[in-house]
C-alpha cells in the first residue's frame, strides 16, 4: 500500500521548557475508543468528517480533547504505523510539539491530560515503539519513521531515522 493511501492522523504534545531544554510535556490517558487506557499526545483523525488541514486538524482535536486552544505548532516527526492484520489502521502521523495555547488541559469524555517530567514519562504503559522515537524528539531533534504492529497491537518491527527538519513553526 503506497503511503499517499494511509489514513492521515496528528499528536499535538504540550511542553514546558526550563533553561531552554523540554522539562515537562503533558500526556493524557486514552478513556476510551483505539488506543483505551495508554497515555499518548492527543490528537486524531484528520478531516474525517470535514474539509480541513493536518494543522488544522491537530487544533481541533488539541481543542476536543483536553480543552487548549494550540497558538502555534512545530512538527518534529511523521511516523507511519502499519498493521498487515488490519489495513484500516494504517496512518500516517504527523507529530507536533507546541510550548504555546490558551486554557488549561482538561480533562473530557475522551481524555485525562496528565503532566510529566521528561525524565519519568510511562513508556510501559504507552504504544509500543514510542519510547524509541519519543525521546529523540522531546531533545530537540526531527524523526521519520515506520513502525509495524502485528496482534495485540504490538511492535514487530521498525525504522527510525532522524531528519534535519520538516518546517517552520506554523502559526
Amino acid at each position: 500500500m503506497s503511503i499517499e493511501k494511509f489514513r492521515d492522523v496528528t499528536i499535538v504534545f504540550l511542553i514546558k521548557k526550563n533553561k531552554g531544554k523540554i522539562s515537562e510535556v503533558c500526556l493524557a490517558m486514552k478513556k476510551r475508543g483505539f488506543g483505551i487506557n495508554k497515555w499518548n499526545g492527543v490528537g486524531g483523525k484528520v478531516g474525517d468528517k470535514i474539509e480541513e488541514t493536518i494543522e488544522q486538524g491537530a487544533r481541533r482535536e488539541a481543542q476536543e480533547e483536553i480543552g487548549v486552544y494550540v497558538l502555534d505548532l512545530q512538527k518534529v516527526a511523521e511516523l507511519t504505523f502499519t498493521c498487515p492484520d488490519n489495513t484500516d489502521w494504517n496512518q500516517l502521523t504527523h507529530v507536533y510539539l507546541t510550548e504555546n495555547w490558551d486554557n488549561e488541559p482538561s480533562e473530557s469524555e475522551e481524555m485525562k491530560p496528565q503532566w510529566f517530567n521528561v525524565d519519568e514519562i510511562p513508556y510501559d504503559l504507552m504504544w509500543d515503539g514510542d519510547e524509541l522515537w519519543l525521546p529523540t524528539v522531546l531533545n530537540g531533534e526531527f524523526v521519520k519513521g515506520t513502525l509495524e504492529f502485528g496482534g495485540n497491537n504490538t511492535l514487530q518491527g521498525h525504522e527510525i531515522e532522524i531528519v534535519t527538519d520538516f518546517t517552520k513553526s506554523i502559526q
